[in-house]
């Protein structure tokens, strides 16, 4: 089954477009010079030599009971290796840790660069798969991927997709899932974003076969510890960042995941991330080697089991490559930990709360102290079946650190639609960005005002309505919006009534009646760097999007279905009626004592992209059915907003169309308060 890249529809294997929408299944655009033929099994644009092919990295582990999945040496101990670029070494065939000769993937079959992995010759090797040596036998290597057929579902997205809708798909049993892949279903959650997601997995005799997000070209912690902009306050976060991967990592035996500097990386918000899991021993204790290369510190396995002064011995690795100097109360941390002073994660994360405070006083920088819902880290029982972890991990404790704001951009545009001959939607955006910006520390401070208005009211009606309320309320907040500060609920109240009373002055004067009676709908949102406000009237929509929650709808419509909801109606029966899309409130064509604005607050704690859009584009649930291609990508900053916002209204001409369309997206970004 192929599924749509652009709806999500599910088409026959057989088919070259999307029998639902009409996208091509065999070729893509390229997003560096929008080349539209590029086809989809391609690693670079034939027009201008983009990367644009789907990566991913593949682990290729031989299956091990209760060792750890890496270098097998003739000394008997096992070190995890960096990675990309490893020069394996050769054994004899017939050595007992070697990978199989009867094997597909053994060396004796001579799978080089630009082979598959696969039968269905769907996974082709970027890279070269180092060959053994007489010391030693390779038992675990990792390697670039491209997927020659990414339109394809893979069996793991398949059971991934059915446990997130709650459906059973007996496509795949369990006992056909490597051990080492469950590892990585377990821990999916788009609440641990330090996690590779898993895309396939499979079996080959005792080989395990993963493929998982490629981040070998993500920027290493250890570039970006060494960095003289980096402050001790955002080197502090990143040590509690590690403490909460090894409270997750420690229920399924793969803390070893953080001792390899190499596999240490950092997303684009500067957010630690694993670059793939590797398996623990059940008895092990890490103590480091020496490294010709700067960017790999690799630790040795040995026979004491893995106690939390591994992190410490991570922690000081890190300041010796990076030839930083270690700062305050973390040499005496580090000594405590390397003692045995310091036995739990709950006493480390109380340490570094305690530094946190100390550093507060400094003048360069300051960190608010580290809090958490429940400073007890739970005791989580080890279990044989990784997949027994999922309901364990939701039981964790969720830390609570102060975000601040470090992007704040948006991007508007409306469009007549296709039926319509000229467009009563009006949409303004004023939006302040001030940044203070010091060797040591930055702060940035956003203050923006979006207003979305959708007018009615027959000819030259709609769009005198919609445009008197965006700049009826522009000019109320530009006198009464305190610098640093969102205006009160009273304050919001005040400004839509202003507006609602400069439109229906206007009908009076114009003695317009009926349907002849001017108006507009309101959707309008006020930011002060994470704080935010919205209020509404009618049924313009704002849309929330984030990583771990997925899309919601802020807003719900003054129309009479809702209304009749709210008074207990059933769903079906309320939108059954013949007037349930008849708006119960908007601006203009009655006295303020018509009209009850929804206001309501919420804070920005994760990075966050808002949607304010009219009905244009929200009819028939398009976001709701389009959100994971047409909003999802947008949270990344690699993403231009305004290609996104172009290609919402193209989306809404495509399936709609009956309105005129408008949208106004605002992609917030934040980090953790380290400077403020």
């Amino acid at each position: 089954m192929l599924i749509c890249p652009q709806c999500k529809f599910e088409n026959p294997n057989s088919n070259k477009f999307c029998q639902n929408c009409g996208t091509s299944l065999t070729h893509k655009v390229c997003p560096e010079c929008s080349t539209d033929d590029v086809p989809i099994n391609a690693l670079r644009c034939h027009n201008c030599g983009t990367e644009c092919g789907t990566v991913f990295w593949a682990i290729i582990a031989k299956e091990t009971t209760g060792e750890a999945l890496g270098v097998e040496t003739d000394k008997g101990d096992v070190r995890v290796e960096k990675d990309e670029g490893d020069e394996g070494d050769e054994g004899d065939e017939g050595d007992e840790g070697a990978i199989s000769s009867s094997s597909p993937l053994s060396p004796s079959s001579q799978i080089a660069l630009g082979s598959y992995l696969d039968s269905q010759e769907r996974y082709q090797l970027l890279d070269p798969l180092p060959a053994q040596t007489e010391t030693a036998t390779i038992t675990d290597v990792g390697v670039r991927v491209l997927d020659c057929q990414p339109y394809q579902i893979s069996p793991i997205g398949a059971i991934l997709a059915s446990q997130q809708s709650d459906l059973v798909t007996p496509s795949v049993e369990a006992s056909e899932i490597p051990r080492l892949a469950k590892l990585y279903i377990a821990l999916q959650s788009e609440d641990q974003p330090g996690i590779p997601p898993i895309h396939d997995a499979w079996q080959q005799g005792d080989i395990q076969i993963v493929i998982i997000e490629d981040r070998s070209h993500w920027q290493l912690l250890l570039d970006l510890w060494q960095e003289e902009t980096t402050s001790s306050l955002e080197i502090l976060h990143w040590c509690y960042q590690m403490t909460q991967l090894w409270a997750i990592l420690e229920p399924v035996n793969c803390r070893q995941s953080l001792l390899d500097l190499s596999n240490l990386r950092l997303d684009e918000d500067q957010t630690l991330a694993l670059q793939r899991l590797y398996v623990e021993s059940s008895n092990s204790q890490p103590t480091t080697e020496s490294s010709e290369d700067t960017q790999a510190q690799t630790f040795a396995i040995l026979e004491q089991p893995l106690t939390i002064q591994a992190l410490g011995r991570v922690w000081q690795a890190l300041f010796k490559q990076s030839q930083r100097t270690q700062f305050g109360s973390v040499v005496q941390l580090l000594g405590d930990l390397d003692v045995g002073k310091i036995q739990t994660i709950a006493q480390l994360r109380s340490r570094l709360e305690e530094i946190s405070i100390e550093l507060e006083a400094l003048p360069s920088a300051t960190l608010p102290p580290i809090k958490e819902k429940n400073t007890a880290v739970p005791t989580i029982p080890q279990s044989d079946e990784p997949e027994d972890i999922i309901s364990k991990i939701d039981d964790m404790p969720t830390v609570v650190l102060a975000m601040q704001l470090s992007s704040l951009e948006d991007v508007g545009r409306t469009d007549v639609g296709r039926q319509r001959n000229h467009n009563e939607d009006y949409f303004g955006i004023e939006t302040k960005i001030s940044k203070l910006e010091l060797p040591k520390s930055q702060v940035l401070q956003g203050h923006g005002l979006y207003i979305l208005c959708d007018g009615m009211g027959g000819h030259a009606g709609g769009e005198i309505a919609s445009e008197l309320a965006v700049n009826t309320l522009r000019q109320y907040f530009q006198e009464h919006w305190i610098a640093n500060q969102l205006p009160t609920e009273d304050s919001i109240r005040e400004a839509v009534y202003l507006a609602n009373d400069a439109i229906y002055k206007l009908n009076q004067q114009e003695a317009r009646s009926g349907v002849g009676r001017m108006g507009t709908t309101l959707v309008m949102l006020l930011i002060q760097d994470t704080q935010v406000a919205v209020a509404h009237v009618g049924d313009s929509r704002l849309y929330r999007l984030t990583r771990k929650r997925g899309l919601e709808q802020v807003t719900v419509d003054h129309e009479v279905g809702q209304r009749e909801i709210t008074r207990g109606v059933e769903a079906s029966i309320a939108y059954a009626r013949p007037d349930a899309y008849q708006l119960t409130q908007a601006l203009g064509p009655r006295d303020e004592n018509s009209i009850n604005p929804d206001v309501g607050f919420f804070e920005i704690n994760e990075d966050t992209l808002l949607l304010l859009a009219s009905d244009g584009l929200s009819d028939n649930d398009l976001l709701e059915t389009y959100w994971q291609t047409h909003l999802e990508p947008l949270l990344s900053s690699a993403v231009n907003l305004e290609r996104g916002v172009t290609d919402l209204i193209d989306l809404g001409n495509q399936h709609n169309g009956h309105d005129n369309i408008t949208a106004i997206l605002i992609r917030a970004k934040v980090r953790p308060n380290l400077e403020s």
